[in-house]
């Protein structure tokens, strides 16, 4: 069964935190969207510079038919997801209906300021466990607990992509494709 989840992309994103969940993701049959959180823009730029023609707006998004939400990590992109309201109520609805909640580097820390990993672990990029309120902080590259998962860095990609594959369908089709991509576990 494929699902239905989307990346949200904010100007200062870092480009392979984004994109490599979402390649596994689709390679699963999963219908992925690259989502700008600007108003009338689809044109998203990365930390790096690099320009990503987003699939729709976030004024788009119907949330109802969503499975899941994954937050890229970088600077500013994390703090510009943080300041944009419509990110939160996205995030505030799928956790209150178990869905999936992806994030990694930084971009936890908008889990950890809304209270979402309180008794829960995760992880981060070194420097903001901090922000991580209530969590027990693994040094992992990625972390699962419950319908949270948090990825370190942009090392940490394919690990978090692949656990998200794992949460949305199973662990045998999550290792089929770490075999597939020739990922070494």
């Amino acid at each position: 069964m494929a699902h239905n989840v989307i990346a949200l992309l904010a100007d200062g994103f870092e480009e392979s935190e984004a994109l490599v969940p979402v390649d596994l993701l689709r390679r699963v049959g999963d219908n992925v969207l690259l989502i700008s959180i600007k108003d009338n823009d689809l044109e998203v730029t990365s930390s790096h510079n690099v320009r990503i023609i987003a699939d729709d707006l976030i004024s788009n998004v119907n949330i109802e038919q969503l499975d899941g939400v994954f937050l890229p990590g970088g600077m500013p992109g994390t703090k510009n997801l943080d300041a944009c309201p419509a990110v939160h109520n996205i995030i505030d609805r799928l956790n209150a209906e178990g869905k999936l909640i992806s994030a990694i580097c930084a971009a936890p820390m908008i889990l950890g300021k809304k209270g979402l990993l309180n008794g829960r672990n995760a992880t981060c990029f070194p420097g903001f466990e901090q922000d991580l309120k209530g969590a027990t902080v693994l040094k992992q590259h990625a972390v699962a607990d419950g319908n949270i998962i948090t990825g370190k860095g942009a090392g940490a990609a394919f690990e978090l992509g692949l656990a998200m594959v794992e949460f949305l369908h199973d662990e045998e089709t999550a290792n089929k494709l770490a075999e597939t991509i020739q990922f070494i576990i």
